[in-house]
């Protein structure tokens, strides 16, 4: 099944797999009858001294060998341009997959695994294609060729390597079948090497803050050494093929020498007819090598294949909607909960991460959603812009389900600015311009000024052209978040979500931020959630959800929620004491 999912890629190159066995089996041909060539000129030119005979049939073998070259030219050319376009082909699919996969599948799969399944595993089917190609027609047609000019030269020496073949497709299906676990293996440690060592490289502050270099290079190498035993089980089994199938193959040749010299001497063959089986008896024992060496190939190349196969055949559990959605009443709801449950593991243990979640947010409110750590604030915003699909209850916006909306509109609609700020090695103004591509300077210029972001961007060199390195590695912690903010707001969005969007600002800053959006959503009617575990951030909301563990404990104002909601006093007792 796996194979089948890996070789419909090949499809759009049906006309380049075609056509390069087709040139190799013409080469096949020809290298078939190079030995009765020299044969002929050894017993009937060489024997009786006819130079001319040898020059002539000298030409013959050039030119079949000129032919053999311009054939096997022509099936490189097509095995490349098949196996470099179908590896181009699977890896934008997986690619597309991935990006299609919800948060948690891509947190199952895990993100290291991920990478080299894009990378590595499509690069070793890219191989496996252009072997297969090049090679699996020829291999096996000469050894097959082989073994029937053999047989027409003498039957009974024939018998020799009629003895040898079995004996090399024993050593080849052992080493097969004890690879391939091994080679699974292999992976999988890569993906645990190349998860460690992400997580150096982005933890680098981290690991050097708390001293813990010498521990984490220990982890490292403690990896390495697994990964390279791993390696090494593979590669010392995979090495004694080639030893194996030498030696099957000198024995086979000096048996032939043997009995091929006592059939000389009898005069039941001719010195040429002895080379001349050498030489099919050579074809057909390095062609079951190269067999050897393409199972070790394939071998790699099928453990590769149900990795991809792997991301290929996961659904998106979160999947697009077809339908068309009708223009939503203006006296919908911006958002709406009703009756809510969700958990992140499907509810396996009967135990729900958000429960019975009802709540009703009108359009331009501003709302808060205080809790404390773990309480589903995120979790619940998550479902607005369907990065997860609820187990029951109805998430609605514009009083429309949201699974109904194809997902490109319903985020369309939505403004994110999440926890961690994800910035891109772009300029600044192109990293605005994620929320909206062609948004003018002028755009630009004033969503970074209600981000409040506009008076360090002028502060650099270049301004807006000024570089961001990969993950805004060159900026600060509030500097990032503001920019997020204003690539949030360029998109002049129906929601906006500022997931604890303001967590490395100080008082200030946050105040004349809240001010700014406050402002721009009383202007445009824009529904505005708060996310946040400070009280000042979100105690002059329209309105404010309590979370709790999962639940809703209150929603109301500031001043209700001090009189109805314990919790909400909790917190209040805490911060505003």
């Amino acid at each position: 099944m796996r194979l089948s999912v890996i070789l419909g890629y090949l499809k759009p190159y049906t006309k380049h797999c075609i056509m390069a066995p087709l040139f190799k089996f013409i080469e096949a041909v020809l290298e078939l009858f190079l030995p009765l060539v020299m044969a002929n000129v050894i017993d009937k030119g060489a024997a009786r001294g006819d130079a001319g005979y040898v020059l002539g049939m000298g030409a013959v073998m050039l030119l079949i060998v000129t032919v053999g070259l311009g054939c096997s030219l022509v099936c490189q050319y097509m095995a490349s341009v098949a196996s470099q376009g179908f590896g181009t082909v699977l890896r934008n699919a997986v690619f597309e997959r991935i990006n299609r996969l919800s948060h948690a599948q891509i947190d199952r799969l895990g993100i290291p695994s991920l990478i080299n399944r894009v990378t590595g595993d499509t690069q070793q089917l890219q191989y496996a294609v252009a072997m297969l190609l090049r090679l699996v027609v020829r291999a096996p047609f000469l050894c097959i060729g082989g073994i029937i000019m053999a047989l027409t030269i003498d039957p009974g020496l024939s018998l020799v390597v009629i003895a040898a073949i079995p004996l090399f497709l024993i050593v080849i299906i052992l080493v097969m079948r004890l690879t391939v676990r091994l080679h699974r293996t292999v992976q999988n440690r890569l993906d645990k090497l190349t998860l460690i060592l992400r997580e150096n490289l982005s933890g680098v502050r981290v690991i050097r803050a708390f001293t813990r270099t010498k521990q984490e290079q220990k982890r490292f190498s403690a990896s390495v050494d697994q990964h390279t035993q791993a390696s090494l089980g593979a590669g010392v089994l995979s090495a004694l093929l080639n030893p194996a199938t030498q030696l099957i193959m000198n024995a086979a040749i000096v048996a032939i020498v043997w009995f091929g010299g006592i059939r000389v001497n009898a005069g039941g063959m001719s010195t040429g007819e002895v080379i001349a089986f050498i030489n099919y008896v050579n074809m057909i024992l390095l062609a079951l090598m190269v067999v050897s060496n393409l199972v070790i190939t394939f071998t790699k190349a099928y453990t590769s294949a149900g990795r991809v196969a792997e991301v290929l055949a996961t659904q998106p559990a979160v999947s697009d909607s077809q339908h068309l959605v009708e223009n939503p009443s203006s006296k919908a709801p911006a958002v709406a909960f009703s009756h809510v449950y969700f958990s992140y593991n499907d509810n396996q243990n009967d135990q729900y991460d958000l429960t019975d979640i009802i709540a009703v947010i009108p359009k331009g409110a501003t709302v808060g959603v205080i809790g404390g750590t773990g309480a589903g604030k995120s979790t619940l915003m998550n479902l607005i812009m369907r990065f997860f699909d609820v187990q029951s209850g109805e998430v609605q916006v514009d009083g429309i389900n949201v699974t109904h909306y194809p997902l490109e509109t319903l985020r369309s609609k939505i403004g994110l600015v999440p926890q961690k700020s994800e910035l891109f090695s772009a300029t600044i103004a192109q990293n605005i311009r994620w929320g909206k591509p062609d948004a003018s300077d002028q755009e630009v210029r004033n969503a970074a000024a209600a981000a409040q972001a506009l008076e360090f961007i002028e502060r650099q060199p270049d301004g807006f052209d000024a570089m961001v390195e990969r993950g805004g590695a060159n900026l600060s912690g509030g500097q990032k978040q503001r920019l997020s903010i204003a690539r949030a707001l360029v998109r002049r969005p129906e929601i906006l979500i500022l997931d604890d969007a303001s967590s490395a600002l100080d008082y200030a800053t946050d105040a004349a931020l809240r001010r700014s959006i406050r402002a721009m959503s009383k202007a445009r009617e824009i529904t505005i959630f708060m996310v946040s575990q400070r009280v000042g951030t979100i105690q002059h909301a329209d309105m404010i959800l309590v979370m709790d563990d999962g639940y809703l404990k209150g929603v109301g104002t500031h001043q209700q929620l001090l009189a109805s909601c314990e919790v909400y006093r909790e917190i209040c007792s805490v911060q505003l004491s």
